[in-house]
């Protein structure tokens, strides 16, 4: 399973990076800090034909940090996988996925790609390793969850093939992210290419593509629950 990682080394890393299913305690405990900075929200708008998408720039950027979650560990079964990307030893970024037989949904609960390694294809490669795993379950999608303030993370999304097919108003009521709102993002895996950067799905008659400000962000901490 481990896999080298051909991308050129950024500072404070050694260059050689490998991807394996998270075996250790340490493997499955590893927390990476989630945040972004982002120039760019996208807006829901209702109207009576229902929801449409709106990108708006932000002037100043916005930076979040997200709040401590609970180690992947204490959630592990045998419907859930993570993979860890290594630099040495030292876990640098990984992705939490969890599979759905009724409805043969792959959910990536979290993906986490800590600072200085950033920007080398790494999410995109632990994205591909959770999805090679979903297949040999029966997964006929993927499915994530993002919030609309994260527009790094929707444009990285996009290049990897998903697109919007949803939202949720009310979701973060209560919690330290609340005014925020729920953008669900699938790909289809029956298919046999995804879906291309930008193709985003339209629910009713309101356009909800997700272009415009931001559109040129290079891949960030994506943290799909966040």
């Amino acid at each position: 399973m481990t896999q080298p990682d051909r991308a050129s080394a950024g500072r404070g890393t050694t260059g050689r990076i490998t991807y394996r299913v998270a075996e250790s305690e340490r493997d499955k405990s590893a927390v990476i800090k989630g945040e972004f900075t982002s120039d760019t929200v996208f807006e829901v708008v209702e109207s009576e034909d229902g929801f449409g998408i709106r990108p708006t720039r932000l002037d100043p950027p916005l930076h979040k940090v997200f709040p401590d979650e609970e180690p992947w560990g204490d959630q592990e079964s045998e419907g859930t996988r993570r993979f860890v990307a290594l630099d040495d030893d030292r876990v640098c970024g990984y992705v939490d996925a969890s599979y759905e037989s009724w409805n043969r949904r792959l959910t990536i609960a979290d993906i986490e790609v800590a600072g200085p390694y950033q920007g080398r294809g790494i999410g995109r490669t632990l994205m591909d390793h959770a999805v090679d795993w979903g297949r040999t379950r029966g997964a006929g999608h993927v499915w994530l969850e993002v919030t609309h303030i994260n527009a790094p993370a929707v444009h990285a999304y996009e290049r990897m093939g998903f697109s919007l097919c949803g939202l949720d108003t009310s979701l973060y009521r209560g919690t330290a992210s609340e005014g925020e709102i729920a953008l669900f993002m699938s790909r289809l895996l029956d298919e046999p290419a995804p879906l291309g950067p930008g193709r985003l799905s339209r629910m009713n008659r309101a356009d909800m593509r997700l272009t415009g400000p931001g559109n040129d962000a290079t891949t960030p901490n994506t943290g799909a629950t966040q």
